[in-house]
């Protein structure tokens, strides 16, 4: 089984003969280098619009006939998954794999895998931009001299050093988070009850509620699940202190939204950063474009160019181990309902 790192990829196959195997990607144009690496395995690389419907996607795998498929935008559901009964594996281009039906992949005994860890540090920043952002009150301070006003003369600000960050989440962008926060002065806070080690200077809290009543900032790394869906909700919003903000480059489907848009109408919090939405595209009558207190950005936490290619060349190696034999990196494995030992790679 494969534990390797982009660019450290070693197949124990040469490329198969015979006609190229067809790969699908669910969006925009794959990495260079990993078009490079799927050819060389004699695989092929198709495309499809992003965020096609479900229907456009299946009807494509079944045309195409592919063996590997790798998840950008897009919602792959069963009938995705079924379309094609040469499809052998699912690469997500990232970790979130909330739109790909697991248990469908299951199933049929295909192994669903993550690009783990290969955008944690583009997010991170994303992360930390959108906090600074905030709490230096750049949107307002902006808007106030694009519209004439030089408000020096009353403004005071917020001090990034000495600001707590809670953490709602612990995984690898929650870690590179941290480690920035933590350079930057910031004290940080971590609610995760599945990581068991922290880095020194990391407080660990056990109540989620505390976090966000005492945190200057609270941001979401935590994956969306059915326990984790409106994990944050009107009640949750309302326990935040007033002068506080929220940030979101994780699931949308973590929040309430509707709760949200009402805890920044009413001045629950002070403002909120989103990089991610329930529903994406957003429609673009949604309540929360009229609010003045947020920044929104259109889920492109990951897309720094060093995260696109680490992330395309992570979801082609998958895609090549599988195909080639040499099976799934288990750690990697998504849907827990695959079982390895029922695998029948070729």
């Amino acid at each position: 089984m494969l534990g390797t790192r982009p660019g450290e990829f070693q197949p124990k196959h040469d490329a198969q003969p015979g006609p190229a195997r067809a790969v699908l990607v669910t969006g925009s144009a794959l990495a260079e280098e990993a078009v490079a690496t799927l050819k060389m395995h004699n695989l092929e690389t198709h495309y499809c619009e992003p965020y096609a419907s479900s229907d456009a996607i299946a009807k494509l795998a079944a045309d195409l006939q592919i063996e590997g498929l790798i998840v950008r935008q897009g919602k792959v559901d069963e009938a995705v998954i079924g379309a094609s009964p040469r499809l052998r594996v699912i690469a997500k281009h990232g970790t979130g794999v909330d739109n790909i039906d697991l248990a469908a992949a299951a199933r049929r005994g295909i192994p669903v895998l993550r690009a783990l860890g290969a955008n944690a540090r583009s997010v991170a920043e994303h992360t930390i931009a959108l906090s600074i952002a905030l709490l230096k009150d750049i949107v307002p301070l902006d808007r106030a001299v694009k519209g004439g006003a030089w408000p020096k003369a009353s403004y005071i600000g917020r001090d990034l050093c000495g600001a707590k960050l809670g953490l709602v989440g612990f995984g690898a962008i929650g870690k590179e988070v941290a480690t920035i926060a933590r350079a930057l002065g910031m004290s940080v806070v971590v609610f995760d009850p599945y990581t068991t080690e922290l880095p020194a200077g990391v407080q660990r809290e056990t109540d989620l509620d505390a976090v966000l009543a005492t945190s200057d900032i609270v941001s979401l790394h935590c994956p969306l699940t059915d326990e984790t869906r409106h994990l944050i909700n009107a009640e949750r919003l309302a326990r935040m202190q007033p002068t506080s903000f929220f940030v979101n480059t994780a699931r949308g489907g973590i929040v309430d939204e509707i709760a949200l848009v009402e805890a920044l109408r009413t001045g629950i919090i002070a403002g909120a950063g989103l990089d991610s939405f329930a529903t994406e595209p957003p429609a673009k009558d949604n309540p929360l474009w009229a609010l003045p207190n947020i920044i929104v950005t259109p889920h492109t936490g990951g897309a720094a160019k060093g995260a696109i290619r680490a992330m395309a060349e992570t979801a082609a190696h998958h895609i090549i181990s599988v195909l080639d034999g040499d099976g799934p990196d288990l750690r990697s494995v998504a849907n827990p309902q695959f079982q390895a030992a029922t695998y029948a790679a070729g």
